[in-house]
């Protein structure tokens, strides 16, 4: 049987070349696609089926005699400070602690002076906070030392001058890169145990983050307020079940050497989550005692929870990985929102000025949220937060 091409018409020629070249890269990506798909189904059974962890405390600790020195085998090493304020948690007289609602740590890279700035001006001004919401916040930003030798001289004087006018940076002598991000986690929790331990909640957020400080400080009272009080507490935007990423073409790339287990124990996106002042003291002390060669900071602060028995807690308005989308309605509620890096000082104003609407305005708002977050594709808040 023979096929006569010239009358093939063009539509149908067009068919087959597209269903020949789908073919072509589902072959070239099915073993990719399989094995991300294994990973989930194998990840999720294990966290729901098997739901135990109790491996981590013994697989990952370290002996007693090497609490004091963090080294490439885990181990932990007290990084000398280069800029620190010892007294930024410290009453008017410098006498006594302040009575610090949140302490908040903004991870920032040494280079991204313009973030640090916007953040200043708008949901990290201290003075805001206290002159219309009437409590006391402190922010600091978290940092390593630039990453590039040949111009670390210079961005290191650019620091100190930024510091001398603002004096709200805090750095360690390690190399700010991704790899060292779990350093960076051990310096914000040590600092906070050291310099600001009456501090009732503390908070770890990345500079390209958003935060409507507003809601995030009548949420914390509300907490403050509730029977059981500021306890236990870790919130967030939470993964149950996660896989280790295997691919090592991936930036997240976790060899099996270095975590062997098929799923890690629940954790926070670590763009933007709060824990209550005891959950710090003790997301402290497992630091003190386990292996932290695990370069991925929010996954450790997992696999720390996991073994001090803390459990994170979801909240629809702490955002994942992508935007919120920008309307009234979705500022109203919102408690963080990823990926802002230019336009921070305009959603400032727009979420600041949301006026109140009555029962008509509420009902509007919970039809728009259900447009905007009740999406098949879209992933900063759930479905749920649109009826909250």
């Amino acid at each position: 049987m023979f096929m006569n091409f010239r009358r093939i018409s063009k539509r149908q020629c067009v068919q087959m070349l597209t269903t020949g070249l789908v073919l072509c890269v589902l072959m070239v990506c099915r073993e990719k696609l399989n094995h991300h798909v294994v990973s989930h189904v194998i990840a999720f059974s294990y966290r729901y089926l098997v739901n135990s962890y109790d491996f981590l405390d013994s697989s990952l600790a370290i002996s007693s005699d090497h609490h004091s020195s963090i080294s490439v085998d885990g181990r932990f090493v007290n990084h000398p400070y280069l800029i620190n304020h010892p007294g930024k948690c410290k009453a008017g007289d410098g006498k006594g602690w302040d009575d610090v609602l949140l302490l908040l740590f903004v991870k920032s890279a040494p280079e991204n002076f313009d973030r640090r700035r916007d953040i200043r001006d708008t949901w990290g001004n201290e003075s805001f906070v206290w002159s219309e919401l009437g409590v006391s916040v402190r922010h600091v930003f978290a940092m390593g030392v630039y990453s590039d030798v040949g111009q670390r001289s210079r961005i290191q004087n650019a620091l100190l001058q930024e510091d001398r006018i603002h004096g709200d940076l805090i750095q360690q002598n390690f190399v700010d890169t991704f790899h060292n991000l779990t350093t960076k986690l051990l310096l914000q929790f040590h600092w906070s145990q050291t310099y600001c331990p009456q501090a009732h909640f503390v908070m770890s957020a990345d500079d390209d983050v958003f935060v409507h400080m507003p809601n995030l400080v009548k949420y914390l009272q509300q907490l403050l307020r509730s029977q059981l009080g500021a306890k236990d507490l870790w919130v967030g935007h939470v993964y149950r079940g996660a896989p280790p990423i295997r691919h090592k073409d991936s930036k997240y790339h976790v060899p099996y050497g270095l975590y062997p287990w098929p799923s890690y124990p629940d954790y926070t996106a670590g763009a933007g989550y709060v824990v209550s002042g005891d959950v710090a003291a003790k997301i402290y002390q497992a630091t003190l005692v386990l292996n932290t060669s695990l370069y991925i900071d929010d996954v450790f602060m997992g696999v720390c929870a996991k073994v001090m028995g803390v459990s994170p807690q979801q909240h629809g308005y702490f955002s994942g990985e992508g935007k919120a989308p920008y309307h009234p309605c979705i500022y109203d509620h919102m408690i963080t929102s990823h990926g802002h890096a230019a336009d921070v000082r305009l959603l400032w104003q727009a979420a600041t000025d949301v006026k109140a609407g009555g029962m008509l305005g509420k009902l509007y708002c919970t039809a728009v949220r259900v447009m905007l977050l009740c999406l098949p594709y879209y992933h900063t808040y759930p479905c749920l937060a649109a009826f909250t």
